[in-house]
């Protein structure tokens, strides 16, 4: 079941303002959450001046930030949930690129429950630990429900220590 839509619209307020202060590109492209769940997170990046490159398709670095933050943002929920300091970095990134996308990109992960344990492996550990998420994206508009790419992110996670 998906968020209803005023959860979704705050949501999509909070990665703003997260991309505003911390990552100023994610903020740049103005992504918009279409569903945040424990199992899937679908975001949407518009394809626009900021976002397209000089065919009218989307620019590839505009893809890999929606793959990161698509990606990110599957981690990203449940460390929230547990309370904890969880630092998360992305290891590598793999990408296939597959067709134009040539209007408002998709980027959808369904690996959340891979992420659920991923989190908890970390916590109940000292050490650094590592998980593949997968995201794939779509031109609904254009291509309905063919991938114009796919990404594979390894996500690193350490518990960060507490504060003296």
């Amino acid at each position: 079941m998906s968020e209803p839509k005023t959860s979704l619209w705050k949501e999509t307020w909070k990665l703003r303002a997260f991309g505003l202060y911390k990552i100023p590109l994610i903020f740049f492209c103005s992504p918009r959450l279409a569903e945040y769940t424990d199992s899937r997170v679908e975001v949407i990046f518009p394809l626009n001046y900021r976002t397209k490159n000089h065919l009218g398709s989307m620019y590839f670095g505009a893809l890999s930030i929606g793959a990161d933050v698509a990606g990110g943002l599957a981690a990203m929920r449940e460390i929230q949930k547990t309370g904890n300091r969880v630092g998360l970095v992305f290891k590598d990134f793999e990408a296939k690129f597959l067709k134009r996308p040539e209007a408002d990109v998709h980027f959808v992960s369904t690996d959340g429950g891979s992420m659920i344990e991923l989190v908890q492996k970390a916590l109940a550990s000292d050490e650094r630990v590592e998980g593949a998420v997968n995201i794939t994206a779509y031109c609904p508009k254009k291509l309905g429900e063919e991938p114009v790419a796919t990404f594979k992110l390894t996500i690193s996670l350490k518990k960060k220590r507490e504060r003296s």
